[in-house]
């Protein structure tokens, strides 16, 4: 799959940007998604034992944004899954506390707003979390973070072979490839994100399961992401049998946060917010942590199948840090 994400790139780019530029573009940014879901499956220690080894296969970083290390420790983090859609405690959480909901702008609060549509997730999501997220890494970098500034000198070492490749191997303007490519990239892994998780009270509530789509294969199958987070050490292509062979469980675990394809999710979310933007449940503010219940369904898959992130990132390797 790597070898492939690769060739699609490169001969897009080479092959296929001189005669149909527009339609070279759109594959260059199915390319750079793919290479997000490959990343995704190096940073839970696939497909060598090995996190160099691994991490080097993905070392060029096609989407231009994110730097890997910092990814890998963020999302590690992310599968905590008792802290999942906290706002300060699941990096990956798409809602505010209530206490600093009311400290934004107007303005601000009606781009986060349409930001919960699938439309706004899709259109103005990847500027919004490209803008977030540098923010937050240049804080921690400011704030004498050194394993945040080792991971963006590492990302500025991929950057430039692969910025090279694009201005004089591909011909495109960085900027065009940026705005297109690159975005669309994040766009269309926004589709799978968007909905991936609610808040609920029971923690195995939190996570979806979208059971077929033609945009699967793009996803690594993550749209069984509830299995996935259960099951963090299954390689992508074992998702769907172990899927299938107990379904029934898995949707009951759950408690039906369940979509039959993202079509469905296209029909439902297009135009109108999956939920508000305020957390429902968790947190008010920075200090301030509402009582809850922590539950996980007494069904979960056997303890040799399951690890913990910190578990999962010890595979006869160093930790993310590296």
């Amino acid at each position: 799959m790597l070898i492939a994400c690769y060739a699609t790139w490169f001969a897009a780019g080479v092959y296929l940007y001189p005669s149909t530029p527009i339609v070279a573009l759109v594959v260059l940014g199915v390319a750079i998604a793919l290479h997000s879901s490959l990343q995704h499956e190096v940073l839970h220690g696939h497909p060598t034992r090995f996190a160099r080894v691994n991490e080097a296969l993905v070392f060029l970083p096609l989407g231009l944004v994110y730097p890997y290390r910092s990814y890998k420790k963020l999302h590690l983090q992310h599968h905590a899954d008792e802290r999942l859609t906290d706002p300060y405690d699941d990096p990956e959480s798409f809602y505010k506390a209530t206490d600093d909901w009311r400290t934004h702008p107007v303005v601000l609060r009606k781009l986060l707003s349409w930001n919960n549509t699938l439309l706004g997730r899709v259109t103005l999501g990847p500027p919004l979390m490209v803008i977030g997220f540098t923010m937050a890494q240049w804080r921690a970098i400011a704030g004498g973070d050194r394993k945040v500034a080792s991971a963006w000198l590492l990302h500025a070492a991929g950057l430039l072979p692969t910025v090279l490749i694009i201005e004089f191997a591909f011909g495109i303007p960085l900027w065009l490839y940026a705005l297109t490519s690159a975005y669309l990239g994040i766009s269309l892994i926004s589709v799978r994100s968007f909905c991936e998780h609610q808040w609920s009270e029971r923690a195995d509530g939190r996570t979806i399961i979208v059971e077929t789509s033609i945009l699967a294969p793009l996803f690594l199958y993550n749209n069984l992401h509830f299995v996935h987070h259960k099951l963090p050490n299954a390689p992508w292509y074992r998702l769907p049998m172990l899927y299938r062979q107990r379904r029934e469980e898995w949707r009951l675990m759950n408690e039906g946060y369940v979509f039959r394809s993202y079509l469905d999710i296209f029909k439902a979310f297009l135009f109108r917010s999956k939920e508000p933007v305020v957390h429902p449940g968790l947190r008010l503010g920075n200090t301030h942590l509402v009582t809850t219940v922590m539950k996980t369904s007494p069904g979960l898959p056997p303890l040799s199948e399951i690890s913990s992130p910190e578990q999962h990132d010890d595979i006869d390797r160093r930790p993310a840090d590296v």
